[in-house]
């Protein structure tokens, strides 16, 4: 399954237009979601995936 960027606490948007998405634990900006490049660039899901607080139900 997919790792959703949006759910996970590592993810933030950023002010720079060319490079809108970052991951923090990766420590990069991108113009896709981060666990895209992720996946493409070592063939594996992320492994810093994180839940954000208060979305465990949803």
């Amino acid at each position: 399954m997919a790792v959703n960027c949006f759910k996970c606490r590592h993810f933030f948007v950023t002010w720079d237009p060319q490079h809108p998405r970052s991951c923090k634990a990766y420590g990069f900006k991108t113009r896709e979601l981060p666990s895209i490049v992720v996946r493409r660039s070592s063939g594996m899901e992320c492994m810093h995936f994180a839940q954000k607080r208060g979305e465990a139900g949803k």
